[in-house]
């Protein structure tokens, strides 16, 4: 299962990706995350890693894929077991000083119907996370690049 969720920020690319760049400090602007820490001595990068709350939820998040200014993905773990793998990816398009944001959350499960079912629970509720992620992202950067 795949979820996309996109954003326009009157923003230059640059300055999104500082705040996502930024991996540990996701709780400075995501409404929906109470508290993130890095769990790594690396800062940023492939293998960085970060523990995030949302409130009784704790999840550990590593950076699998980073391409400066253009991509972010990571891995979600501390999801139930019949979630084989879950990532988030962001990708940044710049054209004329405004960014093209997009939030694609993949999971995957079981082959069985009910975990199809579950990744559909799932998928409602990570996919209003995103939105939640994606509007505090653009509030944020309203905010310090005023």
């Amino acid at each position: 299962m795949e979820l996309v969720r996109r954003t326009t920020i009157a923003r230059p690319a640059a300055h999104v990706w500082a705040v996502l760049a930024d991996f540990g400090r996701i709780s400075r602007w995501a409404p929906n995350v109470d508290h993130s820490c890095l769990m790594s001595e690396q800062l940023e990068g492939l293998g960085a890693v970060r523990r995030i709350q949302s409130g009784r939820n704790t999840v550990v998040e590593e950076v699998v894929e980073w391409e400066p200014g253009e991509r972010l993905g990571y891995t979600i773990a501390g999801l139930p077991p019949v979630f084989h793998r879950v990532t988030n990816t962001w990708a940044l398009a710049e054209e004329f000083g405004v960014t093209a944001v997009s939030l694609t959350t993949v999971i995957k499960t079981g082959p069985r119907p009910p975990h199809k079912v579950a990744a559909r629970g799932v998928g409602q509720v990570l996919g209003k996370a995103s939105d939640q992620m994606l509007k505090g992202l653009n509030d944020h950067l309203k905010v310090v690049h005023a």
